[in-house]
């Protein structure tokens, strides 16, 4: 019997594989949460599958989101960048992740750990909604918009509107929005 799954997963192995092991699985560990931050960036305006399939590519390029990393990258990289047909080749969203870097480390050198300040959002603890259908599930809500968009903004932080916010939210664990018959909510509903 073929497991059901929330209905914007489509029969793609890639989408499968992340829908089933990755998506709304509380994530802490800070580097990854940016990673994630950033990626979601690079969806505005196109499907979360064209990233997933870039994923990799992503990665490579920016030296597996290490903020140190990231942040010294210059003009010149983001030239090189441009002309690198592996991923999404738009300039703005190119330079967002090295700005997200330098914004990620002055919130360290301010003792700000990401992870603490990510969740803090939502109290620590991810928030368990009861969707029964996709089309009931939102795209931003107050604490996307109000709050982590907002935040994260005035930390200098670039492509992090309440719609990304809350996709980011939704990868990430913060918000469980697996609908009711999915079989990773039943299954987390069993253990």
């Amino acid at each position: 019997m073929q497991q059901v799954r929330c209905g914007w997963v489509t029969n793609d192995p890639v989408y499968i594989q992340y829908h089933d092991e990755e998506w709304g699985k509380p994530e802490f560990d800070t580097e990854k949460l940016f990673e994630m931050l950033c990626l979601e960036g690079q969806q505005a305006g196109l499907s979360w599958l064209t990233i997933l399939k870039k994923r990799n590519s992503y990665r490579e390029i920016f030296q597996g989101f290490t903020p140190s990393k990231v942040a010294n990258f210059t003009d010149e990289d983001v030239k090189r960048i441009l002309i690198d047909a592996r991923i999404i080749r738009h300039k703005g969203k190119i330079e967002a992740i090295i700005q997200n870097a330098k914004a990620y480390l002055e919130m360290e050198k301010k003792d700000e750990n990401f992870s603490e300040f990510i969740w803090d959002f939502v109290s620590n603890k991810p928030i368990i909604n009861n969707w029964s259908d996709i089309k009931e599930i939102p795209t931003k809500t107050a604490e996307s918009i109000a709050l982590l968009s907002t935040a994260l903004k005035s930390r200098g932080f670039k492509f992090v509107g309440p719609t990304i916010c809350y996709a980011f939210m939704q990868a990430c664990g913060l918000i469980n929005d697996h609908t009711l018959n999915c079989f990773v909510t039943k299954k987390n509903r069993d253990n």
